[in-house]
């Protein structure tokens, strides 16, 4: 018996969530692998099928007293110079950092510039993890309650707490910190408030806490199952993004825009047929691209944040090679990169984000102090802002990325962006080279929640459209998925009796078996299998 497995299956059954809607099959798209077989405009049409769950949820929140309150709450808090700091971890840490940018992209510039410091954000493991994941950092709640700490949250401040499954530790030591030192506070989420209550102590001891406005964008499973990076995300954007945009609105005397009549004709828009033959017609491109063995480099200038997110999330999601920093020669390059040709990595992050970045340096002392793992104290990570500046995602040269004949650059534009006319002059060292323009056809809004939410539908169904095709999905399921914290064992675990026929039990001593095959064999310059397709293959045998 595997130590590590026997220790999952009875120590740790808090993080066996197959019971969360969030972790299920969506039956709207039981045949995505199916569809996408039978042509990629009809796989397009089967994955967006979902996002129509969110348009439902919208509408009733947006007519809600909550909602409502949860406006005027924040509202309060800007005009009396506090904060509104949302915190995420994941896909929700990349969206809180989103949120946060977009609010101080217009209000630096605005007559009201004095209000640009009233947004903040926490991301589990720091700025460093909108780069890459820091292993394991979303199973502690101390961490999370140290991060509301070094930023200082406290009376008068509102934290806006976002877990997709309503189920993440670090999330939750967030909000027991912030009720602690008197910052108001609304957990929003994606799972039936009641079933997390039930089934989980750590959801029971927030959603009963008088001092915590529950905010359930319960929309049902995800399009690709576990997912949560596609319509829970999507809907906690949506939401939280027009959350942000009725204050500013209150803050600048402007209109209120109805947020679920623009969402739903940018739904339309999208499920059009000229948008779905273009969609379609980019996914068979960089489907071709990766066959080859070549690489894409998104290239942007605004929206970078956006593009960022998506080109991240791909690598826990489908078991892709991660961002590689310009000191690490032995890993194998990224499948897609992102760089802003226009300003140097430093700057990059300064335009991205609106502010210094914002990074972790704990000190073995400090994890200590937290009851970390063991592990942990003995090497901590290092994901302070010199590491993340490591990732070379400015204009400096890069020709690793496009030294294969088959590599090339996407210049991603976005309606109404500045600098879109200087990308394509940056791009000369590219062979390769395609432009990917995504319009909203929305009126426009201070903090372009529309175009924020086009392109993160776009780019979703683009980068798992094109997974779809490339194998790395069975049914609709992440046939190809890392293991890198305890809710993605589970995932991996139950993907594998899903897809085998074997008892939970069975799954979980083949996933650490093959884990332990891949973790004792050299990965030098090497892309590293999934567990799954190694745990698959072993039971098969």
């Amino acid at each position: 018996m595997n130590r590590q497995a026997e220790t999952f299956l009875n120590d740790e059954t808090e993080f066996h969530l197959g019971f969360l809607p969030t972790e299920q099959s969506n039956p709207l798209t039981r045949l995505l692998e199916a569809d996408f077989k039978t042509s990629t405009f009809a796989g397009i049409a089967t994955l967006q099928k979902p996002d129509r769950d969110v348009l439902a949820v919208a509408k009733k929140v947006f007519a809600s007293k909550l909602f409502e309150n949860m406006v005027t709450d924040g509202f309060s808090r800007v005009q009396n110079g506090k904060r509104i700091v949302f915190s995420g971890c994941g896909a929700t840490g990349r969206l809180s950092i989103l949120l946060e940018s977009m609010w101080r992209e217009y209000f630096t510039t605005s007559k009201n510039a004095h209000y640009a410091d009233c947004v903040a954000s926490i991301m589990t493991g720091g700025d460093y993890a909108l780069v890459k994941s820091v292993e394991a950092f979303e199973d502690y709640q101390n961490f999370g309650r140290r991060q509301v700490s070094d930023l200082g949250i406290g009376e008068g401040d509102m934290l806006v707490a976002i877990t997709e499954g309503g189920e993440t530790s670090s999330v939750i030591g967030t909000v027991k910190a912030a009720v602690n030192r008197g910052a108001k506070v609304y957990l929003v989420f994606n799972n039936p408030a009641e079933l997390l209550r039930e089934k989980l102590v750590r959801c029971r001891e927030v959603i009963d806490d008088p001092r915590v406005s529950v905010v359930d964008l319960f929309c049902g499973p995800m399009a690709l199952a576990g997912s949560t990076r596609m319509q829970a995300t999507s809907s906690e954007q949506l939401v939280c993004g027009a959350f942000l945009e009725a204050i500013a609105a209150k803050l600048e005397g402007g209109l209120l825009p109805d947020f679920a009549g623009q969402f739903e004709q940018l739904l339309e828009h999208l499920e059009s047929e000229s948008m779905r033959k273009f969609m379609a017609d980019y996914i068979d491109f960089e489907v071709a691209v990766y066959k080859k063995g070549g690489k894409l480099t998104y290239l942007a200038n605004d929206y970078l944040l956006d593009i960022f997110t998506d080109t991240t999330e791909r690598s826990p999601t489908f078991m892709l090679p991660a961002f590689r920093r310009n000191d690490d020669k032995l890993s194998p390059l990224p499948w897609a990169f992102v760089k802003n040709p226009l300003y140097p990595t430093r700057e990059t992050w300064q335009h991205m984000l609106h502010r210094s970045v914002r990074c972790i340096t704990w000190s073995a002392n400090d994890y200590i102090a937290m009851d970390s793992p063991q592990r942990i104290v003995d090497s901590p990570p290092v994901i302070d802002s010199e590491s993340l500046y490591k990732f070379e995602v400015g204009n400096e040269p890069a020709p690793e990325r496009f030294k294969s004949p088959e590599s090339g650059a996407v210049i991603i534009e976005v309606e109404g962006a500045a600098g879109n006319s200087e990308l394509e002059s940056s791009a000369a060292s590219y062979r390769v080279l395609r432009t990917l323009k995504v319009v909203s056809g929305m009126t426009d809004s201070p903090l372009h929640l529309m175009n924020h939410m086009a392109i993160k539908l776009v780019l979703n169904t683009i980068s798992t459209g094109t997974m779809v095709c490339l194998g790395r999905v069975a049914g609709n399921w992440m046939s190809w998925v890392a293991i890198s914290n305890k809710k993605l064992i589970d995932r991996a675990i139950r993907l594998v009796a899903e897809l085998s026929g074997s008892s939970y039990r069975e799954s979980c001593l083949a996933i650490f078996d093959a884990a332990d095959t891949l973790n004792s064999k050299e990965w030098e310059n090497r892309e590293k299998p999934s567990p799954v397709q190694l745990a698959l293959k072993n039971l098969k045998s």
